[in-house]
């Protein structure tokens, strides 16, 4: 079996340790594993790409072309557009944080609010405005960009990220925040390891089986009262967090899955 994981120049740099770790996992396997970045074309004999970049153009050619990937060029169309994400919630019947797509600040109802742009990741590109000066910021520095607007909801900047593998949870992790209301680890917060209830695993399990997804993190807002609410969909995700809280190696399921799943297709 051949088959490539597909990262950006910079970001296979920055994430050099998981894909060394993708590589040993597959050799275990049997899997001929490379890198492929930028520009570059698979050949013709590849049984799958693993992509891990948030370009659908470039999945859905691949796709076009061929290729079987992993995830989909849909689940990367869905999880990296924060508004699609919100409309499947609404789909699905599954509380989410209220998103609404904003032009102006006109349409500001109250504040604090919480402005996005619709596709950024990792926490960055999402600002807390706690007036229409803020706001006018935010809209000055991504004036050329899609925009979401969302309410400003306390949680003691907590939230779950739950890891699927398939429709099967591997994994999820507490995030708590450093100082900010963003609880993204990357940015200085804080992790543990989170145990989920048997109906929070039907509803990440009813989003995974929507979306037909193969590997996603899927984050909550953890309410004081032990409630949540969707607010993400991360393809690809990074699995930081989980090689701390978890022991085992995550690229090691992760390719089990590929081989297994070619194998009945």
């Amino acid at each position: 079996m051949k088959g490539y994981v597909y990262y950006s120049e910079a970001e296979s740099v920055r994430n050099h340790a998981f894909i060394d770790d993708l590589m040993v996992e597959s050799e275990k396997l049997g899997i001929e594993l490379r890198l492929l970045t930028g520009d570059g074309r698979p050949d013709s004999d590849t049984d799958f790409i693993l992509f891990r970049d948030r370009d659908t153009g470039r999945a859905a050619k691949f796709e076009m072309e061929g290729s079987r990937l992993f995830n989909r060029a849909e689940v990367n169309r869905i999880a990296n557009d924060k508004l699609q994400t919100f409309e499947l919630a609404t789909l699905l019947g599954i509380p989410a944080v209220p998103t609404n797509r904003i032009r102006s600040i006109d349409e500001i109802s109250a504040y604090p609010c919480v402005l996005k742009t619709v596709d950024g990741h990792g926490g960055n590109e999402v600002f807390l405005c706690k007036s229409a000066a803020d706001a006018e910021l935010f809209f000055t520095n991504f004036h050329d960009r899609k925009l979401i607007v969302q309410p400003f909801i306390e949680s003691g900047a907590r939230d779950i990220r739950v890891f699927m593998i398939g429709n099967e949870v591997i994994g999820a992790v507490k995030r708590t925040g450093n100082g900010s209301f963003k609880s993204n680890y990357t940015l200085g917060g804080s992790v543990e390891k989170y145990i989920l209830s048997n109906w929070q695993e039907n509803v990440v399990k009813t989003i995974s089986q929507a979306i037909k997804s193969d590997y996603v993190g899927i984050d909550f807002i953890l309410l004081p009262d032990g409630r949540w609410l969707l607010n993400e969909i991360e393809d690809p995700v990074g699995a930081r967090s989980l090689y701390i809280t978890h022991e085992f190696s995550v690229a090691g399921e992760l390719m089990k899955y590929i081989k297994g799943t070619l194998s009945r297709e």
